[in-house]
């Protein structure tokens, strides 16, 4: 039997990179997986990649950074699944720029995808986990959040407030049941970062693993969290970043 058998499994930005190789894992385990993105194509190609191997999936379009986005898709995922048993808030949007060069617009987008679609998936998903006594939310971050860096002031920032809200849940859901746990990331090797080609070798030549990390590195980590092998383990940061926060 699977370590997530008879469980369901919600994951935002399913359709590339750890997203992806997350749904596939979850489902790889026995989860029913719902992916999320923009793009139906990508999101049918994950879909037909875990229902393939065996294992059960759906893909919902989203676009997270329309108004209502958290709660439309909450409700899309309900319908799709029956429950929500694990939510892996992953989705997120990265640009980088000096802060006297970041518009309003810009800003708002960052927090709108990457706090304020967490904060109400979490908010409609997980009263409902607490009301069945079980349930996990991994939250997805990144080493950017615990150091000062120019130019990542409003993305750190917003995984900053990630963090803080994934030990501010653990403290609220945890007594009933559900653990609250978060992932946070350095350099990983995905369709994102292709673009930074070398240098994110360079990057991370100096890191006690030498190398970039790999999706599918990320998505064991989650695995492990959204399981009943992480069934002590509440409020917790778990570094996936090939040490980077251990030099």
């Amino acid at each position: 039997m699977g370590q997530l058998d008879g469980k369901t499994a919600l994951v935002t930005g399913g359709t590339s990179g750890i997203g992806r190789a997350t749904a596939v894992t979850l489902a790889r385990l026995g989860a029913q997986v719902a992916v999320t993105g923009r793009d139906k194509e990508r999101g049918n190609d994950v879909v037909r990649e875990i229902t393939g191997a065996g294992g059960r999936a759906t893909f919902i379009a989203a676009d997270l950074s329309a108004e209502h986005a958290a709660e439309n898709l909450a409700d899309q995922a309900i319908a799709a699944l029956g429950k929500v048993d694990v939510l892996v808030n992953n989705a997120g949007v990265f640009p980088s720029g000096a802060t006297g060069q970041t518009s309003e617009a810009d800003f708002d987008w960052v927090y709108r995808v990457n706090v304020k679609v967490p904060f109400f998936l979490v908010g409609r998903l997980a009263p409902l986990m607490a009301e069945r006594g079980t349930g996990a939310v991994i939250n997805v971050s990144a080493t950017v959040a615990e150091m000062g860096m120019p130019g990542w002031a409003v993305y750190g920032s917003s995984k900053a407030a990630l963090q803080l809200l994934t030990k501010s849940w653990a403290a609220e859901f945890g007594p009933r049941g559900v653990r609250v746990n978060a992932v946070t990331l350095g350099p990983i090797r995905t369709p994102a970062t292709a673009p930074m080609g070398e240098a994110l070798d360079q990057m991370a030549a100096g890191l006690p693993a030498g190398r970039p990390g790999a999706p599918e590195e990320v998505a064991e980590a989650i695995a492990y969290l959204a399981s009943d092998r992480a069934s002590f383990v509440h409020g917790v940061v778990l570094p996936v970043d090939g040490g980077w926060l251990a030099i």
